[in-house]
């Protein structure tokens, strides 16, 4: 079975180091424009924090990512927290670390432990989550066979993500990876389907 982990809600925790406050946030993200709202999002709550660093890695494959310091010494806040994340072997997460400056230095050592403290911190709020790799369909068909295809999507443990169900019907579904053979074959024998991969 093909698997990875995630989170599947977002939190936020606190950390303070000599005077600096950083605040932490983890959210489930499945594209960089979900990334770029849950970063609008902070950056609209806390407008006179002196730094918004993040990292993310997206991807059942793990390997869309980026970590960012905003300012901050090279190195010194995106890559700890993108650690936080490999560490606890998740994707489709991000975490993003708001500072305000409190007025002693900290030093490249300080932020370093500072940003992965609170990194860590948020994402041991939230329990991670096991899902299924899965491969994406978009499925095309009369009304009258719905029933055959639900038995389908309900046997494989198929994900439905959209559906419109009109005289002529439509269906998102995610086919979980370690099925999807069988699952195809299955739903190729019902007359009347078109299938698509999204």
């Amino acid at each position: 079975m093909e698997v990875y982990f995630t989170i599947e809600k977002s939190a936020t925790a606190e950390f303070k180091d000599r005077g600096s406050k950083f605040l932490a946030y983890a959210w489930p993200v499945k594209s960089v424009e979900q990334v770029k709202e849950c970063l609008q999002e902070v950056k609209k709550e806390h407008p006179k924090a002196t730094h918004h660093c993040f990292a993310y890695r997206l991807g059942t494959d793990g390997l869309q990512f980026r970590a960012s310091d905003d300012g901050e010494p090279s190195g010194t806040a995106g890559k700890p927290i993108l650690g936080q994340i490999d560490s606890k072997g998740l994707t489709d997460t991000l975490v993003v670390v708001v500072r305000y400056f409190g007025g002693t230095l900290l030093g490249a050592p300080g932020l370093i432990n500072a940003y992965k403290m609170s990194a860590s911190m948020v994402l041991q709020v939230i329990p991670a989550v096991q899902k299924n790799v899965e491969v994406k369909y978009h499925l095309s068909f009369d009304y009258t066979i719905l029933n055959d295809i639900m038995m389908v999507v309900k046997q494989q443990n198929c994900t439905v993500y959209a559906q419109e169900l009109q005289l002529f019907c439509s269906m998102d579904i995610g086919i979980p990876k370690a099925v999807q053979e069988l699952a195809l074959l299955k739903l190729k024998d019902i007359h009347g389907l078109e299938i698509k991969k999204a």
